[in-house]
């Protein structure tokens, strides 16, 4: 049999929420490929925990709330329970107030909402890769979830300016952590059906015309082409490559459309 492309490899996955989530697919196509998978869980644990037991091997879902230093400062101790160290890190974390950040005039959105959407969706990265460092391994990588923030999208407002900030953030880790041996990425995914996305105000509009003009095309109900992304990213197939956007749009991005 041949080993998969993450054999062997010990993995933190964030943000699974359902079974539609782009992390739940991440983790079930990195099981597949041989991976040993820990997920984290936000609030509705229990939730998570049913939907830990739907991939191909159940995993253990410990507590995270990125805006819980305690949380942060127990992390490595917690994850240590299931796992002896980390060979990647997956970020799928974000937050934006619906009613004031997206959809909604811009120039209204309050600072009280604005920064914990910073925080959480942005800061995060920086905080989880810090409280798991201790656990992770020369050649590891660490990955976050992006929507390509080079341009401003109709309706996604201040998430875009925390994603404008999540890729700042990435770079700066890869430059951090380019000594120790460990990669920092961004994935930058298409509109895909989450429940995340049904948050936002003007979705549909997004995402009905991606198809058409995506040159590969675009299936926003299929997360798969971004879980084997994430994968191939967490594998040791780039092991030169950090500070990245990696681009998974079906080619809109290239488009100028």
């Amino acid at each position: 049999m041949v080993p998969g492309l993450l054999e062997g490899k010990r993995l933190l996955i964030t943000g699974v929420i359902t079974d539609a989530s782009i992390a739940f697919h991440a983790a079930k196509v990195a099981q597949e490929q041989g991976a040993q998978v820990v997920l984290t869980g936000f609030g509705r644990l229990r939730l998570v925990e049913r939907i830990a037991k739907r991939l191909p091997a159940e995993a253990p879902v410990i507590e995270l709330d990125v805006q819980n230093q305690e949380h942060l400062d127990t992390l490595a101790d917690r994850v240590r329970e299931h796992v002896d160290g980390l060979d990647g890190v997956l970020h799928s974390i974000g937050y934006a107030n619906p009613e004031t950040c997206l959809g909604a005039p811009f120039l209204d959105a309050p600072w009280s909402d604005v920064g914990p959407a910073l925080e959480i969706s942005a800061y995060s990265y920086a905080s989880l890769v810090k409280a798991a460092l201790p656990l992770l391994v020369e050649g590891a990588s660490v990955i976050g979830m992006d929507f390509d923030a080079r341009v401003a999208w109709p309706s996604y407002n201040w998430m875009g300016v925390s994603k404008a900030a999540l890729e700042s953030v990435n770079r700066y880790l890869a430059r951090e952590l380019g000594a120790q041996g460990i990669r920092a990425n961004l994935v930058s995914a298409g509109p895909v059906k989450t429940m995340a996305a049904k948050s936002i105000p003007g979705f549909a509009e997004l995402e009905n015309g991606w198809h058409g003009r995506a040159p590969l095309g675009w299936d926003t109900e299929d997360p798969t082409p971004v879980a084997k992304t994430i994968c191939a990213v967490l594998s040791d197939w780039l092991p030169a490559t950090t500070g990245s956007m990696i681009m998974v749009d079906g080619g809109v991005h290239a488009t100028g459309q």
